[in-house]
């Protein structure tokens, strides 16, 4: 009897946190910090910040495909492949084989990119990290679309400067309402390309072009490298890993910072089947895992629990989550578990070729580009569809690369490959997609080799998209011809999917009422206040910036009301 008293003392803390990734890193820094003895459940493999790099140092002739996706990998990660890039052998391992983890595509499609390990898709995003404006958190109650947001900018604004500080955002000032600066580290320089473009553009559009503002140490402060972080080496293999911790990853800086305290539990391989709801108390009181190798089942308690799964893993466990209570997913009420899959659409813009700056070239090979701030529906502009979007992209030499399929051999044919051939320079948009009930997921009837439901998704672009789609592609071909690049080619893909951004958002909303979503403005499940959801399954809409940093603030928000209740006995 006692040995299983022992062992259920060894399953409880004060707080679990479901996945390691952006957020759940961030919820076991604060959590820790403020004194709770945290268990951290991630349902893949270790991997450690330096060591479980396996290609960071690779040069492009050590793989044996030279870095491209073998036919058998194309067929087991299907999904992967649609990216373009996650399936090739640089990266391959570091995101999930689709065919072992399978889901279905009933309507539409959905691109469902997964990262299961240590640190989750944080050693793998793009870093740029940009702050919401205030008509972001406005603009489903002015235009009557999706539910309010139970938050503004101001309930986020400190808690953005408070991580930023932490993680370090490189940028430049702007002064913009429509992208509110940051506190930033210094920027990183633009290209003599890309400081004739911004002129250029700014001069015969009105319309600001800055630099990239990224998750990268451009100049580490005693705290950065007091955790063993250090600058940005310029060399554009971020998604490796980076063995110097120069850009922001759960791996490289809150986890470590987490562990400092002495109260940070990892245990890895563990999936979260469902959170354990007490009827007598309405409250969770721990969290069923399956191992992944084993196959066995084993419980965790806590006292609060912070949901970080991903925007669909959140939402799933959630869903897993029935009793007598909830008999469609813990906190339901709503009937919006596994409604309004937003993203970020791409796929449309337009590319060039530059004559002239022969003699200019670029520093290293920057981890970043530009950014061209949304200008759709913003003060006078008025457009035939709703929200906006904004651009990245850049410009760059041709390198040795370009001799690939062109004519030639020999001597002077290599020769010419040694110099710095043509400047070229491209821009994509990033649309804001709407928050749309019927773009959702369920439980399958389909079950994994885990037991666990196979995930059915109906997701499509709605006509909002794709009006906006078209100006995407018009208007970035408008600034290339301002610039007075030429060969300008100017596309909108017709292949793209809901998810392919990888910013897939929405699922367990938050709102102002129960009875419209399943978070309240403390990021509680609101009949169940002692779960905590910080990711991207609550976003009640999805603004067109890349979406990391407003869920790190929000975290840091969450943990700290939740540790003040928690003292309060209010939890």
């Amino acid at each position: 009897m006692n040995l299983n008293i022992d062992a259920i003392k060894g399953q409880t803390f004060d707080a679990i946190v479901i996945g390691s990734g952006i957020s759940g890193g961030w919820a076991a820094k604060e959590l820790t910090e403020k004194g709770l003895k945290v268990a951290v459940l991630e349902r893949g493999r270790e991997i450690k910040h330096i060591e479980g790099y396996e290609t960071a140092m690779k040069n492009p002739w050590e793989f044996d495909h030279r870095g491209r996706p073998t036919n058998m990998a194309a067929e087991e990660y299907w999904a992967n492949m649609r990216t373009g890039y996650t399936a090739n052998e640089e990266t391959r391992h570091m995101f999930e084989n689709d065919s072992k983890n399978p889901y279905i595509e009933k309507k539409g499609g959905f691109d469902w990119i997964r990262a299961y390990h240590t640190g989750g898709k944080s050693l793998l995003w793009g870093r740029q990290s940009y702050r919401w404006n205030r008509e972001d958190f406005l603009a489903n109650e002015k235009e009557g679309i999706g539910t309010p947001w139970a938050i503004g900018y101001d309930d986020l604004a400190p808690w953005y400067s408070y991580v930023e500080k932490f993680a370090g955002i490189s940028g430049q000032a702007e002064g913009l309402d429509v992208l509110p600066d940051s506190d930033f580290l210094p920027a990183m320089q633009m290209t003599a390309p890309e400081v004739h473009f911004k002129n250029a553009v700014n001069k015969k559009l009105g319309r600001p072009v800055t630099v990239g503002r990224v998750a990268h140490l451009t100049q580490p402060t005693k705290q950065q490298l007091d955790l063993g972080r250090s600058s940005c080496n310029y060399r554009n293999k971020c998604s490796r890993g980076c063995p110097y911790g120069a850009y922001f990853s759960s791996l490289s800086a809150t986890l470590p910072a987490a562990m400092r305290t002495g109260r940070l539990t990892m245990i890895h391989n563990s999936i979260a089947a469902e959170i354990i709801y007490d009827e007598a108390t309405q409250k969770a009181k721990g969290v069923r895992v399956i191992d992944q190798n084993t196959l066995e089942s084993k419980e965790y308690f806590a006292k609060i629990i912070f949901v970080n799964a991903g925007a669909i893993g959140s939402t799933s466990i959630l869903m897993n989550s029935k009793s007598n209570r909830y008999q469609t997913g813990l906190g339901n009420d709503s009937d919006q578990l596994g409604r309004n899959i937003m993203d970020h659409h791409l796929g449309a813009g337009a590319s060039a070729t530059i004559e002239g700056f022969e003699k200019d070239y670029m520093f290293g090979n920057r981890p970043n580009g530009l950014y061209i701030p949304r200008f759709q529906n913003w003060g006078k502009d008025k457009r035939s569809y709703s929200r906006g979007f904004g651009y990245q992209g850049g410009a760059s030499r041709e390198g040795w690369g370009r001799g690939v399929g062109a004519d030639g051999f020999g001597a002077e044919f290599k020769e010419s490959l040694t110099h710095p051939g043509q400047w070229t320079v491209g821009f994509g948009g990033f649309g804001e997609i709407l928050p749309n009930p019927e773009n959702r997921f369920v439980l399958g009837a389909q079950k994994d080799k885990w037991g666990l439901p196979v995930l059915e998704f109906s997701a499509e672009f709605g006509q909002n998209e794709l009006r906006m789609r078209e100006d995407m592609m018009n208007e970035a071909a408008t600034m290339l011809e301002a610039a007075g690049f030429k060969n300008i080619n100017a596309y909108n893909k017709q292949d793209t999917h809901i998810g392919l951004g990888i910013h897939e958002m929405g699922t367990a909303r938050m709102g102002t009422s129960v009875k419209n979503s399943i978070v309240n403005k403390h990021n509680q499940v609101h009949e169940v206040k002692n779960v905590f959801m910080t990711d991207g399954a609550v976003m009640a809409s999805a603004s067109c910036v890349n979406p990391s940093l407003t869920y790190m603030a929000m975290t840091a928000r969450a943990a700290d009301f939740a540790v003040s209740e928690l003292k309060k006995r209010n939890l």
